[in-house]
């Protein structure tokens, strides 16, 4: 019989759908005086499943991110115990400075959930240009996944 973590775990394809359908995710950097340093992003995935985000430069967690490429990132949703679901994912982050992968990943991460034509798709680079220059790419690549649907367990707790 399954235990009650193998009832609830995510499927690979489960996990993509809800890594690509959410908006916001939670990156964890461990900060210079010991704290973790928790920020909501918005985010997108890569071809290859890597998720990337963009922030300013000078910011906090690029510093972390820089001394230690060690990120837990979460994603979750649900109102109620019943209908939590939730993807953490330990990760190693790289620091990307080139600006094209900068504005490809504002692109994604504006365009999520719609299909957008190569028109739009081109407007939208012109659209995040200015704000490009200005910042990075934090890319995570995924070292392991844990997962959690409690809908999965129907209401039997």
């Amino acid at each position: 019989m399954p235990s009650r973590r193998e009832l609830i775990q995510l499927t690979h394809e489960e996990m993509a759908e809800f890594l690509d359908t959410s908006r916001t995710l939670i990156i964890v950097s461990n900060g210079v005086d010991g704290y973790p340093h928790p920020v909501p992003m918005w985010f997108c995935r890569d071809a290859e499943g890597r998720l990337c985000c963009t922030t300013f430069k000078k910011a906090q967690k690029v510093l972390n991110f820089r001394r230690d490429p060690k990120a837990s990132l979460l994603v979750e949703s649900g109102h109620d115990y019943e209908e939590l679901k939730s993807v953490l994912i330990y990760a190693h982050a790289d620091v990307v400075e080139d600006v094209d992968a900068v504005r490809d990943t504002l692109v994604g991460i504006n365009s999520k959930g719609r299909t957008v034509s190569e028109a739009e798709r081109e407007e939208l680079r012109e659209a995040v240009s200015n704000t490009a220059e200005k910042r990075v790419m934090i890319r995570f690549t995924p070292q392991r996944y844990v997962s959690w649907d409690h809908a999965k367990l129907g209401g039997r707790y």
